[in-house]
């Protein structure tokens, strides 16, 4: 609390560039409206008006024209947007940032924890040829045990919730976007990605065609290979968040390029490009490769935001114009970052952009009322009208009149308070952003004999996030529709769980 407290205040505390612009009027403005005072009173005694006459246009001119309504336009808004920010679980650091966001035309995002949930489960266990799922997996999870990458992870829980045990490893050498070497049993094994094993000369043709549709399904293969000889292949996937598709379509509706940046594979970046109508993917991106990504951006000319939560994004965020790191992220990715989400939903990077642009806009409404109060004040309380039309202001109105300005401008940027991000209905491959990207699956189960058996397979199916089932008790199948994050081994866990024998699960064309 202490430190979102101390962000605020640092974020309301600091100027933008065009509040410095503001400051910079006030100082040249008031030496000229002391200077126009002056004239306006040597003028009309030159023209033969008493001293008191004279005098009250100069105090008038004075009193009118104090640049508070100026020096108000910006700071008051600032301050407010970023605490209207705040109550929104958006953490603006500088005023700079909130300014620099609403000029933003490219928007890169991290896929691991920022798209996708950053959970990752293991949906298929490949083999090869006199080789066993068993030992595959007691070996991957082995290998992959010291590691703390989260496809690590995924594989060592496997490999818990299947009572497989891990052996000790000796020789364990990571290679960043690429891979792990380690000795087991005086032997040694590769665990890596495709890249990795074309730098081992390890052959993968026997499992080519097999990653290929995995990859095409989103999933990311991970091959695993002893002595130089292919074991097997272990794919996973992981579960994109609920609202990542309608955000990124916010943002195309701005008129903002959207960028994924992951190190996944070129077949599995295309598929998650296309399920979430992402504008282009840059696949296979090594960890210290993110920030030059960025930089490359920057150089076409534009202004570059970058969201990201994990260590590797930690350059890269300090690189772009303006960082934007997920709350559930590390401390560095946060520390580098120019706005902090506290709810860890990409809609609300949308909401930060929206007030960006909330905020300039009422910025250039103060400072716009502000300079065309002075235009009209300034000439009559001078007395350019009172030849003509007789008009001659009393510096008690003058007072008054300042007064208001000052008002206006500050009532004008209290108008923040009542902002609330406004989200638009777009449509885009026949799918109303917002809702479930569906993808259907035919489960075909034995053990369904009665009505109940039926209800009981829908309510384990049904009970899982996104899935939709349907279950035929004629022709022992389930029809399911879900997000295509959700693996086949969590549904097959949930009809096993509740005592039905799962015989097959295959993809079918959603209609």
């Amino acid at each position: 609390l202490a430190q979102i407290i101390r962000l605020v205040e640092e974020a309301s505390s600091s100027k933008a560039p065009i509040a410095k612009l503001a400051d910079k009027i006030s100082g040249v403005f008031v030496p000229i409206v002391i200077a126009i005072a002056v004239i306006s009173a040597v003028v009309w005694l030159l023209l033969g008006k008493p001293f008191l006459f004279a005098l009250t246009i100069g105090i008038a001119v004075l009193v009118i024209s104090c640049p508070c309504a100026l020096g108000l336009a910006t700071p008051v808004a600032i301050m407010v947007g970023t605490g209207r920010g705040a109550a929104n679980g958006i953490l603006i650091k500088s005023a700079e940032a909130l300014e620099t966001l609403h000029t933003v035309k490219t928007m890169v995002l991290d896929k691991t924890g920022t798209i996708t949930e950053g959970r990752l489960t293991v949906t298929d266990m490949v083999a090869t040829d006199g080789v066993t799922e068993d030992y595959l997996l007691q070996v991957a999870a082995s290998i992959e045990n010291p590691s703390e990458h989260p496809l690590a992870k995924a594989i060592v829980e496997k490999a818990r919730q299947g009572g497989v045990a891990c052996k000790e490893v000796e020789q364990f050498t990571a290679l960043p976007g690429r891979g792990i070497t380690a000795v087991i049993d005086g032997l040694t094994f590769q665990a890596g990605n495709l890249a990795f094993m074309g730098d081992n000369s390890i052959s993968t043709a026997a499992l080519q065609d097999a990653a290929q549709t995995l990859a095409r399904n989103g999933k990311t293969p991970l091959y695993f290979a002893r002595d130089g000889h292919l074991l097997g292949m272990i794919a996973m996937a992981d579960t994109v968040k609920s609202t990542s598709r309608e955000a990124i379509g916010q943002m195309q509706a701005m008129g903002i390029d959207v960028v994924m940046l992951t190190g996944d594979n070129r077949n599995t970046a295309e598929a998650i490009r296309q399920q979430l109508n992402i504008g282009s993917v840059v696949a296979e991106v090594l960890p210290q490769d993110k920030e030059s990504e960025i930089r490359q951006i920057q150089q076409k000319g534009k202004k570059v935001a970058m969201v990201g939560d994990g260590i590797n994004d930690a350059p890269a965020l300090a690189r772009a114009d303006v960082g934007i790191a997920i709350g559930a992220g590390t401390d560095i990715a946060i520390e580098s970052a120019d706005i902090v989400l506290m709810k860890n939903d990409l809609l609300d990077v949308v909401a930060a952009l929206q007030l960006s642009k909330a905020v300039i806009r009422n910025i250039r409404q103060n400072l716009f009322w502000a300079f065309f109060y002075n235009i009209i004040g300034i000439p009559l309380a001078a007395g350019l009208f009172y030849p003509v039309l007789g008009w001659k202001l009393n510096p008690m109105f003058a007072a008054a009149a300042m007064s208001m300005s000052s008002v206006c401008v500050v009532s004008n940027a209290l108008r923040l308070r009542f902002f609330k991000p406004a989200y638009k209905k777009i449509e885009s491959n026949n799918h109303m952003i917002g809702e479930d990207y569906n993808m259907k699956k035919i489960m075909t189960i034995n053990g369904m004999s009665c009505q109940h058996c039926q209800a009981s397979v829908e309510k384990a199916l049904n009970a899982i996030d996104g899935v939709k089932a349907k279950v035929d008790l004629n022709q022992k199948k389930a029809v399911i529709t879900l997000d295509a994050g959700v693996s086949d081994e969590i549904l097959n866990r949930a009809v096993t769980d509740a005592g039905y024998e799962v015989v097959s699960i295959k993809d079918s064309p959603a209609e």
